[in-house]
């Protein structure tokens, strides 16, 4: 019964074998030596007759149901029962620790009932934050409901307090620091669009606003609006496993500055960031809360139209409100992460992260949009430009980036990062569930591809804490150590406390 499945028992149990065993005797002792026979008793295939849940209070039976790898009517498969166990704990409904199956086989007929036991934990989850940017202190109120059901909203006696049980995840989210600064964006996902397949359909709108806090219509009033809105198809694939899925994305940003300055390289005018996602990814982690072992690996490709191709602006003269009226450019992002079980509950995970910023057309120049920001928490607060924070613990927010010739920073077009953290579990109880971990990791970003050097990373090391709480999600506090000067920033290393909520590193 080995837990990857290469010893013969798991071969047979795969193969409907139920009442297979195997009995070793002892034929001949002589001397040191001892010759075993093994006595295989194959018996008859059994094939399942009934596939129960019980346990179940919130999600409905079809949730679970369409989750399940046994069905009736197969042949009995261990592999298929190990599997659905992964499928049903990376829902997130239920206490991964407590999920359980009890066949019932019958020998006379041949055929075996499969029981699944689970038990519900708490899958909401309340935001409540504040970020520091632009000198300016931001509050963050969410709401993250990850068990909704839309057809049940106009159902009697369904609002308890919403109505819940069909996997749909909808999420409402503001952000605000008073009159200077306003987002708003709400999101929905059904994952199994149309009930029958795994294919998935997101769809979110948001709207934010910052200012210098004059009221709307006066003069000397300096202002940015952002709105926008995404729509994503996903699809669990079949080849080359059906771990990996895809995603595909259209968003659609509308930026309005009005004598907005200090951000961005113009302060009148419009600009469109109209792009395309194409995401490949595989996931086969054996829990989402504490993972003990599988892998997480995605390749992302997001664009936009090379406009400069065929517009027939003349970028050696046209301003810069023009030159960046419609924003072009290509990302290519790829990261992986992989769990280890070293003994026990004592976990490895080991993490690489990469991301290119590309351009169409020199004439052009690379995006002001889309950067990357590397170094700190990686807790945002807002960013209005679609910039990335990158996390890297042991140096300041953002610290890690380039800087132009007037030592702003202006975002990097390339990056990397690399990450070992050892992990071990106080408690796994789905109420509170908590663990320590150690980390050495290093990363740095790059203004141009040709500065681009792997191995010249900003090291750091350090220890923490991660404690999940159902209602607020993930909150960690980590301790870390830069071992690498940054120029002209004498307190950018050193000792680092970093605070996080709802994200991992």
């Amino acid at each position: 019964m080995n837990q990857n499945g290469h010893d013969i028992s798991s071969l047979y149990m795969d193969d409907g074998y139920l009442f297979f065993s195997v009995t070793p005797v002892e034929v001949n002792v002589e001397n040191d030596s001892i010759d075993l026979e093994m006595r295989i008793y194959e018996g008859k295939q059994a094939r399942i007759n009934k596939v129960t849940v019980v346990g179940n209070i919130k999600t409905n039976d079809r949730v679970i149901m369409r989750e399940i790898r046994t069905k009736p009517g197969q042949l009995f498969s261990r592999a298929d029962i190990i599997r659905t166990q992964r499928e049903l704990a990376q829902l997130g409904y239920f206490d991964q620790e407590k999920l359980g199956v009890n066949p019932k086989p019958n020998p006379v007929d041949g055929t075996v009932d499969i029981e699944y036991t689970v038990e519900e934990k708490p899958s909401d989850q309340l935001e409540l934050s504040g970020g520091y940017g632009a000198n300016q202190l931001v509050g963050t109120l969410g709401l993250s409901f990850n068990n909704f059901s839309a057809r049940n909203m106009f159902k009697k006696g369904a609002w308890t307090p919403l109505p819940s049980g069909d996997g749909q995840r909808l999420s409402l989210r503001a952000q605000t620091n008073g009159k200077y600064y306003q987002s708003y964006n709400a999101s929905f996902t059904e994952p199994w669009l149309g009930g029958k397949k795994p294919n998935s359909l997101s769809v979110s709108v948001f709207h934010s606003v910052q200012s210098n806090g004059v009221s709307f219509g006066e003069g000397n009033r300096q202002a940015i609006y952002i709105t926008g809105m995404s729509v994503g198809l996903g699809k669990r694939l079949k080849k080359p496993d059906d771990f990996f899925t895809n995603y595909n994305e259209v968003n659609y940003q509308y930026y309005t500055l009005d004598n907005y300055v200090g951000t961005f390289l113009f302060n009148n005018g419009h600009s469109t960031n109209l792009s395309f996602t194409e995401a490949i990814s595989r996931n086969s982690i054996d829990a989402p809360i504490y993972p003990r072992t599988g892998s997480t690996l995605t390749f992302s490709l997001k664009f936009t139209l090379p406009y400069s191709l065929f517009n027939n602006v003349n970028y050696a003269t046209a301003s810069i409100a023009e030159r960046y009226k419609y924003i072009e450019y290509h990302k290519w992002k790829f990261s992986s992460s992989w769990f280890t079980k070293l003994a026990g509950n004592l976990v490895l995970n080991t993490k690489i992260q990469y991301g290119f910023l590309g351009l169409y057309n020199r004439a052009v120049g690379p995006a002001p949009f889309e950067r990357f920001y590397v170094g700190g928490d990686g807790l945002s607060g807002y960013a209005l430009d679609g910039r990335e924070i990158i996390a890297l613990r042991g140096y300041t927010n953002n610290s890690v980036t380039p800087r132009n010739a007037a030592g702003a920073q202006v975002g990097g077009t390339i990056f990397d990062k690399y990450t070992l953290e050892l992990r071990y579990p106080l408690s796994l109880n789905p109420s509170a569930t908590i663990y320590l971990l150690a980390f050495a990791e290093g990363g740095n970003s790059w203004l141009t591809f040709k500065d681009f050097n792997p191995f010249s990373s900003k090291r750091s090391a350090g220890g923490g804490v991660r404690i999940f709480l159902p209602v607020f999600g993930l909150l960690g506090l980590d301790w870390g150590y830069g071992f690498d000067e940054i120029p002209n920033d004498p307190n950018a290393n050193e000792g680092q406390f970093h605070f996080t909520i709802g994200q991992q590193f």
